[in-house]
């Protein structure tokens, strides 16, 4: 499979050979006019074809219906889907056909929790030092297509450097491939928590992080620090509710905000229509980030019905990332000079629990939206989550639904995404096999459209 050039890289070739005809034909007054004349058709034609695309699907599974549909029509007109039809309906002469008869067609996948600037490796916690922004940034396209190529056409990243708005805007520019991008830019912490920069370093390096920074440790510096990740172009807000698996810090688990700090965070997201998420592992961290009022809980390792029951009252959603778990135990059991010393013991008793919590707290009834914590595990893998959710005992459809259609409720985008739907977005993948009878065929995604633009066939 290879990706197909989009559409503005066929029309700047169009517009080279046509600039070799006009320098040879502009001394001659009349082959002039009729070259103008040509040339204005030929475009006019070309963007009517270009711009409609008939999608014959012999398989339809919508994202929100349970019901796998058979012999559709989507009808593709500019970015958006104009027509959803029964049958394999007439393709006019202007517009295109894309045969996707022998797939299965869906909605192009969210994933609610990635790091799209780096990757786990031995070198990671050394590259602060010897990477400039600017390497990030370069590697970081890498990572980009691959994500968008394994059918993840919308992505929620919860945390870097600030690189990631610039990837955002180079995405949106159609600069590089990659999916849509919501950033929080720099999660948020308390001083020492999971999310401090300087955790690790030596004294000399540490300094006094604030919110600038993303640190914070009062309510008027939590404020400040959304206001400062507005400013510096994030869609959303993360903080880290309680220590982390892979920071150079000891507690994996200890709750790191007030239930002030969380609210006022909550409170001054809310002013600029930011979704919030909370990275928390622990009980009590969990219970504070749900009480201030927090949109997603992310991990949720140590979660137990009474925090279950607590966020269905609240309507919390529930974000697993079972991959980024099953990836750190692995890592730490069978290489020990994977992670540094420090990290290594939390790696081996959180994370093969993450899976477990999974299983129970989708039993009890949490909503859970899909998210794999993406850059912990590789790029590209991200529809390896889906196995291991069907293997925890969901249900595959409901496995889908809930990266497609849930997924866009809980980041508040199911007006333009989630679901295959007229007017929404044409952000629609394909895959050769049936998911519903088996999951991993997710992980060998056929077709990719994001926008109406064909990346993949």
């Amino acid at each position: 499979m290879v990706a197909i050039v989009p559409l503005m890289n066929e029309k700047i070739l169009i517009l080279l050979i046509f600039n070799i005809l006009y320098r040879t034909f502009k001394k001659h007054l009349a082959l002039m006019k009729l070259f103008n004349a040509a040339l204005f058709i030929i475009f006019s034609l070309y963007h009517v074809q270009a711009q409609v695309k008939y999608l014959h699907c012999g398989h339809l599974i919508d994202g929100q219906s349970k019901s796998v549909q058979s012999s559709k029509t989507i009808i593709v007109e500019a970015n958006k889907i104009i027509d959803i039809r029964d049958g394999y309906a007439t393709v006019p002469d202007t517009a295109e056909l894309v045969d996707l008869t022998d797939q299965y067609v869906m909605p192009g996948f969210i994933d609610m929790h990635v790091h799209i600037e780096g990757q786990s490796s031995p070198q990671r916690y050394s590259e602060s030092f010897s990477m400039n922004k600017a390497d990030v940034a370069l590697r970081a396209t890498m990572y980009c297509e691959r994500t968008l190529m394994a059918g993840f056409t919308t992505v929620r990243d919860l945390g870097g450097s600030g690189v990631n708005v610039s990837l955002r805007k180079a995405i949106n520019a159609g600069y590089i491939l990659g999916p849509r991008i919501l950033t929080a830019e720099k999660s948020l912490a308390t001083t020492g928590g999971h999310a401090d920069p300087s955790n690790g370093v030596k004294d000399e390096l540490k300094g006094d992080p604030g919110p600038k920074e993303g640190v914070i440790n009062s309510i008027e510096e939590a404020k400040k620090a959304v206001r400062q990740r507005y400013k510096n172009g994030a869609d959303c807000i993360k903080i880290t509710a309680t220590g982390g698996v892979l920071s150079l810090a000891k507690d994996g688990m200890g709750p790191q905000f007030t239930i002030a700090e969380v609210k006022a965070v909550v409170d001054a997201a809310d002013d600029y229509g930011f979704v919030t998420a909370a990275h928390a592992h622990g009980k009590e961290g969990m219970r504070r980030a749900i009480l201030g009022g927090i949109h997603t809980i992310e991990h949720g390792t140590f979660m137990d019905e009474e925090i279950m029951d607590l966020m269905i009252e609240k309507g919390t959603y529930y974000v697993p990332t079972i991959s980024a778990g099953m990836f750190v135990y692995e890592k730490a059991s069978t290489n020990p000079m994977y992670f540094p010393a420090i990290i290594r013991p939390k790696a081996l008793a959180i994370g093969p629990l993450i899976k477990e919590t999974f299983a129970k707290a989708h039993k009890y009834g949490v909503k859970i939206a899909f998210g794999t914590d993406t850059g912990v595990s590789p790029h590209g893998d991200n529809a390896k989550e889906f196995e291991h959710m069907v293997d925890a005992g969901m249900a595959p459809m409901d496995a889908i639904i809930s990266a497609t259609k849930i997924a866009s409720e809980a980041l508040r985008i199911d007006d333009m995404q989630g679901t295959l739907s007229t007017g929404k977005y044409a952000d629609i993948i394909a895959v050769d096999q049936n998911p519903i009878e088996d999951i991993t065929s997710l992980q060998q995604v056929a077709f990719v459209m994001k926008d109406g633009v064909v990346y993949k066939q």
